[in-house]
């Protein structure tokens, strides 16, 4: 740690993720004001055996404890904590880019046009619903290809059977992961839909970037994600939905392009960058002064 190290340690610490709570200790031994970043809901994901969830329960419990401060990136999370901890939060969320559809050309490689196919962005993990959604886009109607983007980086149950859904239907395109954060906005920005099928996390970085391009979203259904996206969207909670859905959007692409405006307006004027700064510096500012004052802790 770098707070042990340093000859001059730092006025105040910010840990992200509630599983690095247990940090708190050494920086309370160095009376270091601390605030923690307690992401989304990680104990919910499947991926985590009994002992993984048990230890995330355990880090959110002592960080709502021990923590000067609390940062929620969402209110859903603000709410989890002050009705199951009895403890309030800092609300600063992430902020959305804005991304203009000025470059279709990088599409060409992967053989797709501006406005001619359906997006999905997401590391293939069962909260993530990637199965749901190809699985049920291969039961609609839909002319447009399903693009999808992401990979974890080992071989699991999961991934083949998205693999497996993808096999059974020539519209749907694995891509893999990109890197290229260029040709990614740009997906972003000319895509007929995105699909979102998030459900454990907060404020969630891969939905701001969609709606900051402009991107209709359809969105699985959960307050993290209504809270952003409003009605400037539509949401889907089952395999049935997915199809409905992506008909609708090939059926009415005028309006789906006027909802997409609206989110774009709405997410660039509520999650600006420059706003989440002042309010980490803020937040950091107020921590150093009741540190100075021996008055840390809430």
């Amino acid at each position: 740690m770098h707070a042990v190290r340093r000859r001059h340690q730092p006025d105040v610490a910010l840990v992200f993720n509630a599983a690095n709570a247990p940090l708190i200790i050494f920086l309370k031994i160095l009376r270091i004001p601390v605030a923690v970043h307690v992401d989304g809901l990680e104990w919910r994901r499947a991926k985590w055996g009994r002992a993984g969830r048990t230890y995330y329960l355990l880090c959110e419990r002592f960080a709502a404890r021990m923590a000067d401060a609390l940062i929620a990136d969402a209110r859903g999370i603000e709410d989890y904590y002050r009705h199951k901890y009895g403890v309030g939060s800092d609300f600063i969320a992430y902020g959305a880019p804005e991304v203009e559809p000025d470059r279709p050309e990088l599409l060409d490689p992967l053989g797709l046009e501006a406005g001619g196919y359906h997006l999905v962005v997401a590391r293939m993990e069962p909260e993530n619903h990637v199965d749901v959604i190809v699985d049920s886009y291969t039961r609609s109607g839909a002319v447009l290809p399903l693009v999808v983007v992401g990979s974890v980086p080992y071989e699991t149950e999961y991934n083949r059977r998205v693999a497996d859904l993808a096999a059974a239907d020539e519209r749907v395109q694995l891509v893999g992961a990109v890197w290229d954060q260029d040709l990614l906005d740009q997906l972003y920005a000319n895509c007929a839909s995105y699909l979102h099928g998030h459900s454990v996390g907060g404020t969630n970085p891969s939905l701001l970037r969609a709606m900051g391009a402009g991107a209709y979203v359809v969105a699985w259904d959960v307050d993290f994600n209504r809270e952003i996206v409003r009605d400037d969207g539509s949401y889907f909670g089952d395999a049935t939905a997915v199809a409905e859905r992506v008909e609708d959007v090939e059926a009415a692409p005028d309006r789906v392009e006027e909802q997409g405006r609206a989110g774009k307006k709405h997410v660039l004027a509520t999650y600006a960058w420059e706003a989440v700064t002042e309010d980490y510096e803020a937040l950091a500012r107020r921590l150093d002064a009741r540190g100075r004052d021996g008055a840390a802790g809430r």
